[in-house]
């Protein structure tokens, strides 16, 4: 069949359109430069195999042949060829830039909370043919699109009578018509939703004309048209929060899984809900102890977490006495009112063990495994290695490793073929991967089967001692740390520990890392929140030998050299700056009756009362070294007084070119600022305010739209961020050119000049919560701070007594109730904030139920449900409380 394809976009002179035509893979398998007479419409012929039943295409713009624009990727143009069977069809169609309800069209809708099935059109034989497409996605499950019009053939009108569409994509519909019954040129018509039981809802707007060209026997005409925007409101959604370790049922083994993640769902679908948000499920396994219960540091972006597998979906060990072993560890770990993070992975992992003994060898031949072996093994051999070494070495430090430090091409290749030894020593890592992978799937599809939307995070950073920093080294920067400048968790920063990214290297070959990342973690969910989305504007990379985050600086940006520095007015000295300020003064100030140790075991006398850190002292690291193992207090107030000297700098050098210079974060908090002159501070502040919050807004501007862009489009999850910290201005302007949804939460407004956030003024697009894994929940942040709470008792709860502590249940409600009435799409609170709301299901202790503390590295996450999932279901008053507030909210 011959294609015609004809589009208007005005061009400027040296530019021209091409038409990409897509594979089943999503990539362009035909590339083709379109012609112009007028610069505006712009045409081709393509001959497609008449055995061709869809056919999907974006457009380009091209100038110099480096192409500089291109249409929306994430729902391309789809064309149906089986109704359209003809010599000669003619698309008429119009450039899809992001549409501002592109929300609509991801899978969080489409499959989840307005699922429908897509369909295939019927063939049709007429003679002459036209095909109407249109997209309408702001239709409900259980609805359908309708044409009506001013022809018999389109029903004169009547609702009644109208065609009924194919949704042949999601949120695009077609149909199509016998051209040669349109007694006229001028084809008059509307769009209509219909449903059963309801009455039909029109679109807005003036009627919409076609005129027919002329058409020969066997001609088809396909016409794309406008968005069909209805009289709706939009939809908006409540949801919970919960990692998945966190839950608890009767058949838990200590910890949660992904058998309680359905059962989860099932709650949240009963109380209606329509959303469920999770924390990273990676495997984080690195030392084998509690700290590696912290979710943002795995050892692999793709590898599920081995503590998840729900055994009760496995077969029964057949050894009777180990079976019944393990039971009873099973119901010891599950009473626990925490989790037990080592006993629970060391018995989860012997269960493993010999269920792979009893299991393995069968399962490793059965054509699901080798499909799901096949599908991941670019990933999975290299994990089943790292996890192999790991265990075998007893570290997962791969620079402390023997032999083995890269992994080689002849490893891998050996790991893959099951006649060798290397590939039945790391098997059993396949199996539990497939395990896992098997039962991540089928929470998902029951998610969906429940229409809501499952959540995930991805974490900004990946561990040092991990798969990717030991096979692709290529993609960071192992001599940095990734973490956060001073805010209100933490008044020293936030040192992640986590390298930094290679930009250069992931953006030379088109962001495939990140693109693999986000297509695997669409197989579990369909949105996803961003984790420290800052990060792709600019890290904040810390050097490798500092401990807290104050010396760092953000990465990319744009130093300042010495003499833009003096531009300011500062009198800027290079030496005295950007090492450590210390003096007498200072000395006695930190360490008061110590000062005197300090001066002759730590430090050394440079000139007059002005002193240097001795070498073996002279980075935070080495303090931390020489401190190492120390538990009484005041040796650790000494030390944490050492790490206050180091860091007592009034400008750090780029970590890339030491001829530039970045002021130090809070350095007005600092002594080097306090010795300052009164003009030099002056001078500095200009210089600080215009570094952070003006300077480098465009450039970073450009750094995120050099990487967002590609990862938004390469799935089809809704798009979440969390924008919190110290957000430049550009920030804003990215995620709203991206659609993608900010994180609004009452008690961190962005504003500076408000205290308590304006939930009425939340956007559309955002995500409205009370509190986050790293924030108290409600009822801690209540009794926190009473006068803070006095404050928002009156100003935005409208109560004139005094606030009561702790929080009751009608206030917590109040505070749910505000927040679901907000305009932000999503309102997903914590489980714990949404218990707040009722004195009987509550946790008794409020500090109980606190996740994780930023300003401690070292916490343990072991925060667990206080009550089963199945006693959940069974609070009937809290749950038909649940859901009246969100019915009342409309949402």
């Amino acid at each position: 069949m011959k294609l015609k394809f004809i589009i208007d976009y005005q061009t400027v002179y040296g530019e021209e359109v091409a038409i990409n035509l897509l594979d089943a893979e999503n990539h362009v398998s035909q590339h083709v430069v379109m012609k112009t007479t007028s610069g505006k419409e712009w045409k081709c012929d393509i001959n497609v195999d008449d055995n061709c039943f869809q056919l999907c295409y974006y457009y380009s713009v091209k100038r110099g042949g480096i192409t500089v624009r291109h249409e929306w990727l994430v729902v391309p143009h789809t064309i149906n060829l089986t109704s359209i069977k003809g010599a000669k069809c003619t698309c008429y169609d119009h450039w899809n830039d992001v549409p501002d309800d592109s929300y609509l069209y991801s899978s969080a809708f489409t499959q989840c909370v307005a699922a429908r099935e897509c369909g295939v059109p019927a063939e049709v034989k007429f003679s002459q043919t036209m095909q109407l497409k249109v997209r309408a996605p702001q239709l409900r499950a259980g609805e359908h699109l309708a044409v009506v019009g001013n022809t018999a053939l389109l029903g004169d009108w009547d609702a009644s009578k109208a065609v009924p569409m194919v949704e042949h994509a999601p949120n695009e519909w077609m149909v199509a018509l016998d051209a040669a019954k349109f007694k006229g040129a001028l084809v008059e018509f509307k769009f209509i939703i219909m449903a059963e039981g309801q009455a039909p809802v029109w679109e807005n707007g003036d009627n919409r004309t076609v005129a027919l060209p002329s058409m020969r026997s066997g001609d088809v005409v396909v016409y794309e048209l406008n968005k069909a925007y209805f009289p709706l409101n939009p939809m908006r959604i409540a949801g919970t929060v919960i990692p998945i370790f966190s839950l608890r049922s009767e058949g838990s083994y200590g910890v949660g899984d992904f058998g309680d993640l359905k059962a989860m769902v099932d709650w949240v679908a009963s109380t209606g809900q329509r959303a469920l948000q999770v924390l990273p499920i990676n495997d984080s396994t690195i030392t084998g102890t509690w700290r590696d219960s912290y979710p943002y540091n795995s050892i692999s972006i793709y590898a599920l977490h081995p503590q998840y597998v729900d055994l009760r979906q496995l077969p029964a060990l057949a050894d009777k006495k180990r079976a019944a072993h393990y039971e009873a560890l099973r119901q010891e770990l599950n009473a626990l009112e925490q989790i037990d993070y080592e006993r629970v992975n060391d018995a989860k992992r012997g269960y493993l063990k010999e269920l792979y003994a009893q299991e393995g060898a069968a399962v490793l031949k059965s054509k699901e495994f080798k499909a799901f072996f096949d599908a991941n093994a670019e990933w999975l051999v290299p994990y089943a290695a790292f996890s192999h070494y790991r265990d075998l070495y007893g570290t997962a430090t791969f620079s402390q490793w023997p032999e083995n430090r890269t992994f080689s091409d002849d490893d891998r290749a050996a790991m893959t073929n099951q006649r060798t030894n290397l590939y039945k020593e790391v098997a059993i890592w396949y199996y539990i991967q497939f395990i896992l992978d098997k039962q991540m799937r089928g929470a998902h599809d029951y998610a969906r089967s429940k229409n809501v939307i499952l959540k995930g995070d991805i974490p900004i950073g990946i561990s040092r001692d991990g798969v990717e920093a030991w096979v692709e080294p290529k993609y960071f920067n192992l001599n940095g740390q990734a973490g956060a400048p001073p805010d209100a968790f933490s008044t020293n920063g936030q040192n992640w520990g986590f390298p930094t990214y290679n930009w250069d290297a992931m953006l030379a070959d088109g962001c495939s890392w990140w693109i693999k990342r986000f297509s695997k973690m669409a197989q579990y969910f369909d949105a996803y929140r961003i984790d420290h989305v800052l990060g792709f504007f600019r890290i904040w990379e810390i050097p490798i030998d500092a401990v807290h985050g104050l010396l760092g600086h953000f990465a990319p940006a744009l130093g300042m050299s010495a003499d833009e520095i003096r531009g300011y007015g500062l009198n800027f000295q290079e030496h005295h700056m950007t090492t450590p300020f210390i003096s007498d003064w200072v000395l006695d100030r930190v360490f008061g009756a110590r000062a005197q140790e300090v001066r002759e075991k730590y430090v050394e006398r440079e000139h007059d009362d002005i002193y240097r850190m001795r070498p073996e002292f002279d980075t935070q690291r080495k303090v931390e070294a020489a401190f190492a193992g120390v538990t009484d207090q005041d040796e650790l107030n000494l030390r944490d007084g050492l790490y206050s000297l180091i860091s007592n700098v009034l400008f750090v050098r780029d970590h890339k070119n030491p001829g530039l210079f970045h002021p130090r974060i809070s350095v007005q908090f600092d002594f080097i600022y306090e010795a300052l002159y009164d003009n030099d501070k002056q001078a500095f502040n200009r210089l600080y305010n215009d570094y952070f919050y003006r300077r480098n807004n465009d450039y970073w501007y450009g750094e995120a739209m050099k990487k967002l862009p590609t990862l938004v489009e390469c799935t089809r999850m809704l798009v979440c961020a969390e924008d919190l910290g110290m957000v430049p201005d550009c920030v804003a302007w990215v995620m709203d050119e991206l659609r993608i949804l900010s994180l609004e939460i009452e008690s961190m407004p962005k504003d500076p000049h408000l205290k308590f956030g304006n939930l009425s003024s939340n956007p559309y697009r955002s995500v409205a919560t009370i509190s986050t894994h790293d924030m108290p929940t409600l009822r801690q942040w209540w009794d926190e701070d009473w006068d803070l709470t006095q404050q928002y008792y009156n100003s935005v709860l409208w109560r004139g007594d005094g606030a009561p502590h702790p929080l009751p249940a009608d206030i917590a409600t109040q505070v749910v109730n505000n927040h679901l009435s907000s305009p932000s799409m999503l309102c997903l609170l914590s489980l714990q904030d949404w218990m707040a709301t009722d004195e009987n299901v509550r946790r008794a202790d409020a500090d109980a139920e606190r996740i994780n503390i930023p300003a401690n590295p070292r916490h343990y996450w072991r925060y667990r449900m206080h009550m089963t999932i199945e006693q959940l279901k069974k609070e009937a008053d809290f749950n038909a409380k649940v859901n009246k507030l969100i019915i009342n909210n409309a949402r």
